[in-house]
C-alpha cells in the first residue's frame, strides 16, 4: 500500500473482535500456488459478534465450503473476508467501520480475517499499523 492509502486505512480501520488476541499471523506463501495463511486466526468463541473492520460495501455473505463468511469491499480496492461467521447482513448493505456483521461460528479456533487488494493477499493487521514490513523485489 502506498504510504498515504496505508496512513488513511489505520485512520479508519479497526479489529473486528472486541479485545482481541492475535493467535496466527499473516504467512503468506512464496507463490501464489502455495501453501500458506492468507490472513490473521483472532481468538474468540462461537457466538461472538464480528464486526466490520472498516466502512464498505458487503460484497458475499453465505456459505463457502461448509463455513459462513463475509466479505465486505472497502475504499481503495480493498476487501476484507471474516470466516466463519453466520452473516446478519447481505449483498448490497452497506456497512460502517465497526457494525456488527454477524457472529463467530464453531469449527475454527477463532476468526480468520483476511484481507486483499485485487488478488494479492495483504497482512490485515497492517490496517491498524500493526504488520510486518516486508521489503519485496523491485
Amino acid at each position: 500500500m502506498p504510504f498515504l492509502g496505508l496512513l488513511l486505512a489505520v485512520l479508519s480501520f479497526g479489529w473486528p473482535l472486541s479485545a482481541p488476541t492475535v493467535v496466527r499471523r499473516f504467512d503468506p506463501p512464496a507463490q501464489p500456488w502455495l501453501t500458506g495463511h492468507r490472513g490473521v486466526d483472532l481468538a474468540g468463541q462461537p457466538g461472538t459478534p464480528v464486526s466490520s473492520a472498516g466502512p464498505g460495501t458487503v460484497v458475499f455473505a453465505g456459505e463457502l465450503a461448509g463455513r459462513g463468511v463475509v466479505s465486505i469491499a472497502h475504499a481503495g480496492g480493498l476487501r476484507t473476508t471474516y470466516e466463519p461467521v453466520t452473516a446478519s447482513v447481505a449483498r448490497g448493505d452497506v456497512v460502517a467501520g465497526g457494525a456488527v456483521i454477524g457472529a463467530l461460528q464453531a469449527g475454527h479456533p477463532g476468526l480468520h480475517w483476511g484481507l486483499r487488494r485485487g488478488e494479492l493477499y495483504l497482512d490485515p493487521l497492517a490496517l491498524l499499523g500493526l504488520g510486518r514490513v516486508r521489503l519485496l523485489p523491485l
